[in-house]
């Protein structure tokens, strides 16, 4: 195919790709290939209210399939992508076919992190990552009382905060000292900590997952210190893993991602990467991120098409996620990691505030518990902030 672009990944950032493209007056073929049957659709409500409410799936779809029959997209779905030939400019699909390209992007996303343990493989265990994944936890839990939630993040919170409102016991077992440990601050931990305690939600903190336990089905989890908690359902959220072993094996860097430069470019002629699976470097945050967020992969995506038909724009953004638990929004500007100094702005028992974090007396970040404005004038704030000292730096 003539200038044909083929995009391997269609969740959030493959079709926000292709649409850019055509927004751009790209005119060349534009093919989209997913391993998912479904059309592209939207993550974030798999593990909120797309579970709860038990919706159809195609309530998700980013488009029907007409705007993309409109917008001359071809879409090759149900058929992961086995093997990219750089030399060739093409890619062959694990049904034998092959696909040519004149440029590639790599949309691939991230998939669910294994745990090494006996017994993850057993009846009755699960991950969160896709649709087919949300459509088999629902009906796990129609049928069970004790669920075990293993890991203390946003996914393992959200889920909680679900299955709590049906009114099952939930116990979250988390490795770290305290929840979120990784991406929050700890007043803002706390304040989850505590909503999710007043809602009957028990934790196990500190405790490391030795085996999950069952003859063809879970029965139980037994943790460190010999401790045993029975289950009748276990849920794994314990973090995502890049998908970049395509890239990998046809010889594209990748180091947990696929690195990338600022114009979303893979350092191989005619290669992009964009969305969850690609590392770039922040002149902003002074290194390489990888950002599994709906921000990142539409405005990296939207970044690639530029640098594709000719009008290349630096992306480095203030980064912003969101998290949804029972009646709590938690809305989140920056990143914190770093910090030297966090501030309370208002009160954390009337469940409306925020908190500031800075790094050198510059603020890198906020966090904004039920509070949009906070969260809309924090973005603007950091993005005066960190873009003083930024223009000169450059990241390898």
């Amino acid at each position: 195919m003539s200038d044909a672009v083929v995009i391997i990944g269609a969740g959030q950032a493959g079709a926000q790709l292709a649409m850019s493209l055509r927004q751009g007056r790209f005119s060349g073929p534009i093919v989209l290939i997913g391993d998912e049957p479904h059309l592209p659709y939207q993550r974030p409500p798999l593990s909120k209210k797309f579970l709860s409410e038990r919706k159809a799936p195609d309530t998700l779809f980013l488009r029907p399939e007409n705007f993309w029959r409109d917008q001359d997209v071809t879409l090759v779905l149900g058929t992961p992508a086995a093997k990219v030939d750089q030399a060739r400019r093409r890619i062959g699909l694990v049904d034998g076919r092959e696909i040519d390209y004149t440029t590639l992007v790599f949309a691939t996303g991230t998939s669910a992190r294994a745990i090494p343990v006996p017994g993850a493989g057993l009846a009755g265990v699960y991950s969160l990552r896709g649709i087919a994944d949300a459509l088999r936890l629902r009906g796990g839990l129609d049928a069970a009382t004790r669920i075990v939630i293993v890991g203390g993040g946003y996914i393992g919170l959200e889920v909680a905060s679900v299955i709590r409102g049906e009114g099952r016991q939930v116990t979250i077992v988390e490795a770290q000292d305290r929840i979120l440990k990784r991406v929050a601050g700890s007043a803002v931990a706390s304040f989850y900590d505590r909503l999710h305690r007043d809602r009957g939600v028990e934790f196990v903190l500190g405790a490391q997952l030795m085996a999950i336990e069952g003859d063809e089905r879970v029965s139980a989890v037994r943790l460190s210190h010999d401790r045993r908690l029975p289950a009748d359902l276990v849920i794994v959220a314990t973090g995502a893993r890049a998908n970049d072993d395509l890239a990998a094996a046809a010889g594209i860097r990748c180091d947990d991602g696929i690195v990338v430069d600022e114009f979303a470019r893979a350092g191989s002629p005619g290669i992009y990467a964009v969305g969850d699976c690609s590392r770039f470097p922040s002149a902003r945050y002074q290194r390489r991120l990888r950002l599994e967020s709906v921000q990142n992969a539409i405005d990296q995506a939207k970044a690639a098409a530029a640098s594709i038909v000719g009008t290349p724009q630096r992306y480095d953004p203030v980064p912003w996620f969101w998290s949804d638990q029972y009646e709590s929004k938690l809305q989140i500007a920056g990143l914190a990691d770093g910090y030297e100094r966090d501030d309370m702005i208002g009160d954390a028992g009337g469940a409306r505030f925020s908190v500031e974090y800075r790094k050198a007396e510059r603020l890198i970040a906020v966090d904004a518990v039920n509070d949009a404005r906070a969260h809309m004038l924090s973005r603007r704030r950091i993005a005066e902030e960190t873009d003083a000292e930024a223009g000169a730096r450059t990241t390898s």
